[in-house]
């Protein structure tokens, strides 16, 4: 048996996005910025993407602009936005963000604004005692993720977006929603938000396409320069097929999805402690409204993480050490050491990322191939 638990690095295309893009590279493969009927019809699909897009966050009405990946969109809304302010200020970023975003500050910092990181409780989520205290009118931007891809901790973005109104209401409010679009609800227009990043390939979409929503009246420099594509925000030839893929992948998406990912999340969670006792829950605790339903971090001590992740492929399990996108880099994760855990944990700990779809045969034999593991490896450590 196979079973793919690395969901939040990439996912597996749906059937119907695949054949939405072959149907793309085959008949629909004008420049939608042409005049001519049938780049004409490329762009009412490129619309019709779009709106979709919108719609899945009550975004109707604003804007979207399409992008490469999600880190191309963070960059976008937070360098784009900050590099024309005259008046530099203070930017507030949530210390467990993607490096998409944390890795922005060298840059903020170089345009005079002050960048200061906003704590996280030990369960993963914004610390908003200490976001209270720091909010003032010289708070330029705030960028706070809807879901960490290590925890799993779904963010307090409503509170966040109360404090800033209250606050600060002329500061900028951005969200990185990779880890959380179509997985966790989310209202653009409920939230007051000026800008909202999110990725294709993490919703069973293709590589090489995101996007970036902005409210109507948000004020962004583009990064990228030449043709004025996408209104002048993001430069470059429409990726018709990823786009569609996109669209397509929005419109596949299971209504029940979180759903049925929960309920997989809590029979393994519970299978694990049944068979190993010893292990332990990294974020929030699964009744924890602050839960997302993908992601389920733990740690299995004394073990390594990376030992139990190469063990677990021979029995044909993929899973991760942490953010795919840090996974090889031979470090403790910058995230449960900022939820405050010790080292043993954080480097005995394994992320299992879910998605639609999982049967619970799968869960079984995840976490009876977890324990016969976990038998053998312990006798090995060294203390």
């Amino acid at each position: 048996m196979q079973v793919y638990l690395d969901n939040s690095a990439t996912t597996r295309p749906f059937p119907r996005v695949v054949a939405a893009m072959q149907e793309a590279l085959e008949e629909c493969w004008y420049n939608p910025s042409a005049l001519y009927k049938p780049a004409l019809e490329a762009e009412k699909k490129v619309a019709a993407a779009r709106e979709v897009c919108l719609k899945a966050v009550n975004a109707q009405g604003q804007r979207l602009i399409f992008t490469s990946c999600g880190t191309e969109a963070d960059n976008l809304a937070i360098l784009g936005h900050l590099r024309g302010m005259r008046q530099p200020g203070r930017v507030l970023i949530l210390c467990v963000e993607h490096p998409a975003v944390l890795t922005c500050a060298e840059e903020i910092t170089r345009m005079g604004h002050r960048v200061e990181e906003i704590p996280v409780t030990a369960k993963g989520t914004a610390d908003l005692d200490w976001l209270e205290a720091h909010l003032d009118t010289d708070v330029r931007m705030i960028c706070c993720m809807q879901v960490n891809n290590e925890s799993g901790a779904i963010q307090p973005l409503m509170e966040i977006s109360r404090l800033r109104d209250a606050k600060c209401p002329e500061a900028a409010f951005h969200v990185d929603g990779v880890q959380g679009f179509l997985r966790t609800p989310l209202d653009f227009k409920a939230l007051h938000l000026q800008s909202y990043a999110f990725s294709a390939h993490k919703i069973h979409g293709p590589k090489g396409v995101g996007g970036l929503i902005l409210e109507k009246s948000f004020k962004v420099a583009p990064i990228l320069h030449g043709g004025g594509q996408e209104d002048g925000y993001r430069s470059g030839t429409e990726n018709t097929p990823g786009i569609l893929g996109l669209g397509e992948a929005v419109r596949a998406y299971p209504m029940d999805g979180s759903a049925e990912m929960m309920a997989n999340k809590r029979l393994l969670w519970q299978l694990i402690q049944e068979r190993i006792p010893s292990a332990k829950l990294n974020g929030p605790e699964l009744d924890d409204p602050a839960c997302a339903p993908h992601i389920l971090n733990v740690s299995f001590p004394p073990v390594r993480s990376q030992t139990m992740l190469f063990a677990l492929e021979g029995d044909g399990i993929y899973v991760s050490s942490g953010s795919a996108c840090s996974s090889r880099k031979q470090k403790l994760s910058s995230v449960l050491t900022a939820m405050g855990l010790s080292t043993e944990r954080i480097d005995s700990a394994l992320r299992f990322s879910l998605c639609p779809g999982l049967t619970a045969e799968e869960m079984t034999y995840t976490a009876d191939r977890l324990a016969a593991q976990y038998q053998v490896l312990s006798r090995f450590v060294r203390r």
